[in-house]
C-alpha cells in the first residue's frame, strides 16, 4: 500500500476510477494481511486480551472525538488534531509492543477508521502526509534497513534471485489473468495494474523484522528477506511505469486544487 499510494498521488491516478480501483484492492490485500499477522503475531494471553479491549474502545471513539477536535481547534496555530494522531499512533503502537504484537497492526486500523472523518478536510490530509510519509516512516525503514548484512546477500546472490522470482512472480501468475478480464484486455492498463499490485513493501519488511526479533530467523536470513521485499517493490515499480504507464487515462487535468481554509492563507 505504500508503494502504490505514493505513485498513485504521484501521476494523479487517485483521481481516476483506475487508481481508485488500485488503491482499493491494496487495501483489502492489507487488510486481510493485518488480520493474519495480528493473529500470528499475538501470543494470546492477559496481555493480547487487554490490548485488543483497549484497543477497541480506542477504535469506537476515535472519530467522535477527531471530529469535536476538528470542529473545536481544526485551524487553530496548537495543531491539536495533529498531536492527537500522533498520540493515538505511539499510545497503540506502545501497547501493541507491550502485549507482544507489532505497533503498525492498530495504527493501520486506526487509518482505516479515521478516514471517514479526516478525507472531509483535503487541507488536514496533507499536513498528515507531510507528517508520516516525510517523518514517521523514514525512521521505521532506517531500522529495518540498519539490521540488514549486505555481505551475506552479496556472497549468495542465488537466493535473494530465487527468493525473488518466487515472490513476484507467483503474485504476477496469479494477478494477470484475473485483472485482464476487468481492464477490457487493455495490455498497458492490465500489466500496470498487475506490477503495482505485486508490490509489497511494509508487511514483509514487518514480518522479516518480527521474525529477527524473535528469533525465527537469523540475521542474514533476514539480509535476504528484507533485499527482496524491497526488490519486490521497487522492480515492478520502475518497470510498470517505465513501460506500461497508460497515459491515456490521464489526458484530462484531473488534479483538483485543494481547498485551504482562510485561516491557513
Amino acid at each position: 500500500m505504500a508503494v502504490v499510494y505514493v505513485v498513485m498521488l504521484e501521476y494523479g491516478f487517485n483521481k481516476t476510477e483506475f487508481g481508485k480501483g488500485i488503491l482499493g484492492s491494496c487495501f483489502i490485500n492489507d487488510l486481510g494481511t493485518v488480520i493474519v499477522l495480528g493473529l500470528i503475531f499475538a501470543p494470546f494471553d492477559y496481555k493480547t486480551i487487554i490490548f485488543i479491549v483497549v484497543s477497541g474502545i480506542a477504535f469506537f471513539i476515535m472519530p467522535s472525538i477527531t471530529s469535536f477536535l476538528t470542529r473545536a481547534y481544526g485551524f487553530k496555530t496548537a495543531a491539536i488534531r495533529t498531536k492527537w494522531i500522533l498520540f493515538l499512533l505511539f499510545g497503540l503502537g506502545a501497547l501493541a509492543l507491550w502485549a507482544g504484537s507489532e505497533a503498525v497492526l492498530p495504527a493501520y486500523i486506526a487509518g482505516m477508521v479515521l478516514a471517514g472523518t479526516i478525507s472531509k478536510d483535503n487541507f488536514f490530509i496533507r499536513r498528515i502526509r507531510t507528517l508520516t510519509i516525510g517523518f514517521l516512516t523514514p525512521f521505521y525503514f532506517l531500522r529495518a534497513g540498519a539490521l540488514v548484512s549486505l555481505p551475506a546477500v552479496i556472497s549468495a546472490p542465488a537466493i535473494f534471485l530465487v527468493l525473488f522470482a518466487g515472490k513476484v512472480l507467483s503474485k504476477i501468475l496469479g494477478l494477470q489473468p484475473v485483472i485482464k478480464q476487468f481492464r477490457n484486455n487493455n495490455k498497458k492498463e492490465t500489466w500496470y495494474y498487475t506490477l503495482l499490485m505485486s508490490t509489497g513493501l511494509t508487511f514483509g519488511t514487518i514480518s522479516a523484522l518480527y521474525g529477527l526479533t524473535h528469533g525465527i530467523v537469523t540475521k542474514e536470513q533476514y539480509s535476504y528477506l528484507v533485499a527482496v521485499v524491497i526488490g519486490g517493490a521497487v522492480i515492478p515499480t520502475v518497470i510498470a511505469n517505465m513501460a506500461f504507464l497508460p497515459k491515456h487515462l490521464l489526458k484530462r487535468p484531473i488534479a483538483e486544487e485543494e481547498e485551504i481554509p482562510e485561516l491557513e492563507k
